[in-house]
C-alpha cells in the first residue's frame, strides 16, 4: 500500500499511545502527511519528526486535548494553516481503567465510582464527537474524507472476567463497565455518522482490535492466547493494513461498517 495515501493529510488523535504510533507509522508510510495529535505538543513534535524522518513523509506535531471543544477548534484551525486539506481523522485517543494493587473491590461493578464512569466516557466518546465534528466538518464541506474510530471487541462482546483470574483462583481486578459501554457507543455513533455523512462524501468506519501484548502478566497473556483461535494476543503491527485500508480508496464503498481484526476473538 506504499504511495497509497500520497498528498492526503491524516489526523491521528491519541497518536503517542502503543497504537497510535502504529497507526501514525502505517499512514507515514502510505505516503500520508501525518498529524500526530496528544496532550504532549513538545513530544508529539518530537515523534512527528521522527516519523518524518523514518518514512520520509511530512509530519506534524499537535498538542490537542480531545475534551475540550476550544482545543480541537484551535487544533483544526492550526492543521489548515499548516498543511492546508483535512483527509483522514484516526480517533484513536482514550483511556482505560488502571487501578493500583490491589483493585478487586474498586473494579467490581457494585463499587465502581461514578467519577470514573464519567471520566471515561468524557475521553472516549466526547472527545470522539467533538474531533469528528470539527475535522470532519472540513471533510463534508469540501466533499470527501474518511473518518475511523477505534472501537474494540467489548465494544460487541462482553468482557470474559475469568481472563483476570490468577493460576490460584484469586482474582484482584475485574474489567470495568466504562470500557465495553463507551465502546459500544463508538460503534453506534459511527453507524449514526456514516448515514448522516454519507451523502457529503465523508466515509465513517469502526476498527475493533482485539487485545494487544504490552507486558501484562504472563498467565493473562496465556489465558487470552487459549481464548483466541490464532492463539496469540495481537502485536502492536498488527492493526496498520486496516487503518491504511480504511483511510484510503480501496474500502471506497465502505461505510457505517465495523471492521473486527482480533484473532479470531469473537467467532466463537
Amino acid at each position: 500500500m506504499a504511495g497509497s495515501l500520497g498528498g492526503k493529510t491524516a489526523i491521528v488523535t491519541g497518536a503517542l499511545g502503543l497504537l497510535g504510533r502504529e497507526h501514525c507509522a502505517a499512514l507515514a508510510s502510505a505516503g500520508a502527511r501525518v498529524v500526530a495529535a496528544d496532550l504532549d505538543g513538545q513530544a508529539s513534535a518530537a515523534f512527528a519528526g521522527k516519523l518524518a524522518a523514518a518514512h520520509g513523509a511530512e509530519a506534524m506535531g499537535l498538542a490537542l486535548d480531545v475534551t475540550s471543544e476550544r482545543s480541537v477548534t484551535e487544533g483544526r484551525d492550526a492543521v489548515l494553516r499548516a498543511l492546508g486539506s483535512i483527509d483522514v481523522l484516526v480517533n484513536n485517543a482514550a483511556i482505560n481503567d488502571k487501578f493500583e494493587h490491589p483493585a478487586a473491590e474498586e473494579s467490581r461493578f457494585e463499587s465502581y465510582p461514578l467519577e470514573l464512569w464519567k471520566n471515561m466516557f468524557d475521553v472516549n466518546v466526547t472527545g470522539m464527537f467533538l474531533c469528528s465534528r470539527a475535522f470532519g466538518t472540513v471533510m463534508a464541506e469540501r466533499g470527501h474524507g474518511s473518518i475511523i474510530n477505534i472501537a474494540s471487541t467489548y465494544g460487541i462482546v462482553g468482557p470474559d472476567q475469568s481472563l483476570y483470574r490468577k493460576p490460584d483462583g484469586t482474582q484482584s481486578f475485574y474489567k470495568t463497565a466504562a470500557y465495553p459501554a463507551t465502546k459500544g457507543a463508538v460503534i453506534a455513533f459511527t453507524r449514526f455518522l456514516a448515514a448522516y455523512w454519507g451523502h457529503r462524501g465523508v466515509r465513517v468506519n469502526a476498527l475493533s482490535p482485539g487485545g494487544v501484548e504490552n507486558a501484562q502478566d504472563g498467565h493473562f497473556v496465556a489465558q487470552y492466547a487459549a481464548r483466541t483461535p490464532l492463539g496469540r494476543m495481537a502485536s502492536p503491527g498488527d492493526y496498520r493494513g486496516a487503518i491504511v485500508f480504511l483511510a484510503g480508496d480501496d474500502s471506497a464503498y465502505m461505510t457505517g461498517a465495523n471492521l473486527v481484526v482480533d484473532g479470531g476473538w469473537t467467532a466463537w
